[in-house]
């Protein structure tokens, strides 16, 4: 395709040159030139500031260790993830981020933060800034497909647009003649701009390799308002990102986001979010450029689903589940809090009501049912543990339509049940060959296995790889939701399970933060003034409540 074409259409400015790394020629005065600049002249700082003390490279190192013993397969020449595929199309020095556009107001509110790191300003994560709420799509997403789209590009953005809806208030359109609009096509690479930019037409591209409906859920994510989960400002408490690792020029793609343009909305960091780049983002040398500090989630890192917690963030960040008052009256994007208002949050096992039918609860994975309190219908079962081991073998495809990725996934939801007070162990015996790549995005088996049943990642283990054979797991309940999908040819999972006695190391517990009457108070990044029900919502974990407001929420002793 058309590289010179591509950048043109990177340009948010109109006094863009073109770029053609065949033909040479310079780009100048544009917003991407003016961020990548700004990082280059910071790029020794970068540098010496993502370098791991030598503590934290032997503790990186170790973790590694079992990972390089796991073969990583490719099923798509062009790669298997948006970061290898931009790399490939030699798209992702131009992008933010590796797949990122960003407008001109864009580039100068982060390249004017860059070097105010150490400012006290809340950090965030969902794209919020003075223009907010102006840049989310306040009477819904509209969009249209150009010319050069083909029907595989059209029927996976559709599929990914109903992902986000179905969970959210946003509504999408399609329309040629809205004054705001996507327009979807395919250029070289993988890419979007984040939030609406305001301008009569902004561009979403699902090039050659990228035409998946979690490729373009991640994509619509962007357009939607969300940046990458790696760059939230909390990301050194759950990862660990090693610039030893990293392609030199790829370096800026890992600097955290800038302090006043994001919202995490007091929402936990997800290792399984769909906004997650995948352990082996940008790696030069064969070796993970991050980690998460429990090595056993490197493999859930680049999902290719859409997690619990950022439907959250999306409805908080639109203000789908609250009185509205930045919105217009009248308009979709308010109908909860019309039709909903006074309604308490009946949903079970950290459920929200659902902003499109306040009787029924948008649910973690692996829970089902009007209420968050039932396995998913469909494939699965719901198993009794004893003490004895058990087998639960699971097939899961289609062998017919061979190595060529189908568009849908498959799913299959076990539920091993054991008295209550018991604790149950989960043994990986045996996962199909050929489908280990960055982030399990053809096939996987996840065991939730955590406390905090909301999260994909935290004590959640997304396994694809037939090294992962004897990975041990242990309950924190009687309840270990089991989730099998599948898009390319068969797999087949083998486990093993048992009640074990309480006599066993117990699971890990959430991180707690301590709320000492000495150190009691709001962290700068407190969403209290935001969302006034925070301290009450039980969506939010008290957890949670504890490490970011804990005065506003009455933790204080």
């Amino acid at each position: 395709m058309r590289l010179a074409l591509l950048v043109l259409l990177l340009i948010a400015v109109t006094n863009a040159g073109v770029l053609d790394s065949a033909r040479g020629k310079i780009l100048s005065n544009t917003s991407i030139l003016q961020i990548r600049e700004k990082f280059d002249g910071m790029k020794k700082k970068l540098i010496d500031k993502l370098t791991l003390s030598p503590e934290a490279k032997a503790a990186f190192e170790e973790k590694m260790k079992r990972l390089l013993d796991i073969k990583k397969d490719r099923i798509q020449a062009v790669g298997d993830s948006i970061e290898e595929i931009n790399l490939n199309k030699n798209v992702s020095e131009l992008l933010y981020q590796g797949d990122i556009v960003l407008t001109q107001t864009q580039a100068n509110e982060i390249t004017a933060d860059i070097e105010e790191e150490a400012s006290s300003r809340a950090k965030r994560q969902a794209f919020r800034d003075k223009n907010y709420p102006r840049t989310t799509w306040q009477s819904g997403v509209y969009y249209f497909f150009d010319s050069n789209a083909s029907p595989l590009v059209k029927s996976v953005f559709k599929k990914a647009t109903e992902e986000w809806r179905k969970d959210t208030c946003i509504d999408f359109y399609e329309s040629y003649t809205a004054p705001n609009k996507i327009r979807v096509f395919m250029e070289d690479g993988c890419w979007s701009y984040v939030g609406r930019t305001g301008g009569e037409v902004q561009d979403l591209s699902l090039g050659e390799g990228c035409e998946s409906v979690g490729t373009a859920a991640h994509e619509l994510g962007h357009a939607l308002g969300l940046y990458h989960t790696q760059s939230r400002y909390d990301r050194d408490q759950f990862i660990t990102v090693n610039v030893a690792n990293i392609k030199p020029d790829w370096v800026s793609q890992f600097t955290k986001q800038t302090t006043f343009t994001n919202d995490n909305y007091g929402i936990t960091y997800d290792p399984g979010s769909i906004m997650h780049y995948g352990a082996m983002s940008a790696t030069y040398n064969g070796k993970p450029s991050m980690l998460p500090h429990d090595s056993s989630y490197a493999e859930t890192l680049g999902s290719p689903i859409i997690s619990f917690y950022e439907k959250l963030m999306l409805n908080t960040h639109y203000e789908c589940m609250t009185a509205n008052s930045n919105y217009t009256p009248g308009i979709k994007l308010s109908s909860f809090s019309e039709k909903c208002a006074g309604r308490s949050n009946m949903c079970k096992n950290g459920g929200f009501l659902n902003p499109r039918d306040c009787t029924k609860c948008v649910c973690p994975s692996g829970y089902g049912g009007p209420l968050c309190d039932r396995r998913p219908p469909g494939c699965g079962a719901e198993l009794e543990a004893k003490t004895q081991p058990q087998t639960l073998t699971d097939r899961l495809g289609n062998k017919l339509a061979g190595m060529s990725p189908r568009e849908d996934f498959m799913f299959c939801n076990y539920w091993i049940k054991a008295p209550v007070g018991s604790r149950i162990e989960v043994k990986i015996k045996s996962f199909s060959k050929g489908v280990s790549v960055d982030g399990c995005t053809y096939a996987a088996v996840e065991i939730k296995t955590h406390k905090d049943q909301k999260l994909t990642g935290y004590r959640l283990f997304r396994f694809c790889s037939e090294e992962d054979a004897g990975v041990s797991l242990i309950s924190d309940s009687n309840l270990v939701p089991v989730i099998t999908y599948n898009r390319i040819y068969e797999t087949q999972t083998i486990l093993e399970y048992r009640i074990v006695s309480s006599g066993l190391p117990p699971a890990r517990p959430q991180p707690v933060v301590s709320t000492s009457s000495s150190s009691c108070m709001d962290r700068p990044w407190c969403p209290i003034n935001r969302l006034r029900d925070y301290c009450t919502n039980p969506v939010f974990s008290e957890t949670l409540k504890r490490s970011t407001c804990a005065k506003s929420c009455g933790f204080c002793k």
